[in-house]
């Protein structure tokens, strides 16, 4: 951990809607006059789509029926270790995207980039106030890695299984081109790893954030809408509200049909999601900023 820059991280699934905590911190960082640099954990993913895919036939042939962006061997955690030890000790490292999409190709077209290719390794620029990273293995710790170490801030971002799927189903279909059929084997391929590195990082979390859906998700591979965000609430946990001083009467004041579950756990209705999320945070964002002066 560093108080001089601080490091925060997101994690979720693939299809957890990791990007609603993105846009709340874009918007908290302009309102309080503060810089973060973004890092994408896709980004450390060892194999690009095609290299991905080859990796998958040759881990099959050799009797690994479960390779996945999970695992720890498709997925360069070193690079993440050397960028989270570097910005901790001077505010800066190395970071590099995943494009996903045209859009997200569109800036590194002068260099001939893909869909499903990386961009180059480049340096984070000086003078940024916090490290946000967004990906699947924020905080892992694998016993022989640690990155939860350096890590300030963990916000985990958790729907409950079946929504998790339905979104990941809905988002690779109508906005990646993929069949259903694809897109439930690699659902399938994949549960070994996340029951392996993904879920128990959510038992450390600072934070968790969990959509939960009010109506029937029973078998989300039938089900063509996503449920809104009126059709759920969300369970909001905090692993020590006494880290942060939490202020549940006051959130409970301020977040219209919120109550309390247990007593680090507040209950609010889905629509305010943003609204409880920017609560929660600021206070928490502005006592790091306080530590940095």
């Amino acid at each position: 951990m560093s108080e001089k820059h601080p490091i925060i991280a997101v994690t979720g699934s693939s299809g957890a809607n990791r990007k609603t905590v993105r846009e709340t911190f874009e918007k908290l960082c302009r309102e309080e006059g503060l810089l973060a640099a973004y890092v994408q954990g896709d980004g450390f993913h060892r194999y690009d789509r095609e290299s991905m895919k080859t990796a998958i036939a040759e881990a099959l042939e050799a009797g690994n029926d479960h390779l996945s962006h999970f695992a720890p061997e498709a997925n360069l955690f070193d690079k993440q270790e050397e960028l989270y030890k570097s910005y901790a000790a001077t505010g800066t490292g190395q970071r590099r995207f995943y494009l996903h999409n045209w859009e997200e190709a569109e800036p590194f077209k002068d260099l001939d980039l893909k869909p499903g290719e990386f961009s180059p390794w480049e340096d984070i620029p000086d003078g940024t106030d916090m490290l946000l990273y967004e990906g699947l293995h924020g905080w892992l710790n694998t016993g022989m890695l640690n990155l939860r170490q350096y890590v300030d801030l963990k916000i985990g971002v958790v729907p409950i299984i079946n929504l998790e799927w339905i979104q990941k189903i809905n988002r690779d279909t109508g906005m990646r081109g993929y069949s259903e059929e694809a897109v439930v084997d690699t659902i399938l391929r994949r549960m070994p790893d996340y029951v392996h590195y993904i879920v128990p990082q959510f038992g450390k979390s600072d934070i968790n954030f969990q959509r939960v859906p009010v109506v029937d998700t029973s078998d989300p591979l039938i089900a063509r809408d996503v449920p809104t965000v009126d059709e759920s609430v969300v369970v909001v946990r905090f692993r020590r509200p006494e880290d942060f001083d939490v202020d549940f009467p006051w959130l409970l004041r301020n977040v219209d049909g919120a109550w309390m579950s247990r007593r680090n756990t507040i209950v609010i209705p889905g629509g305010k999601m943003g609204l409880a999320m920017q609560l929660v945070l600021t206070p928490i964002i502005r006592s790091l900023m306080e530590k940095r002066q």
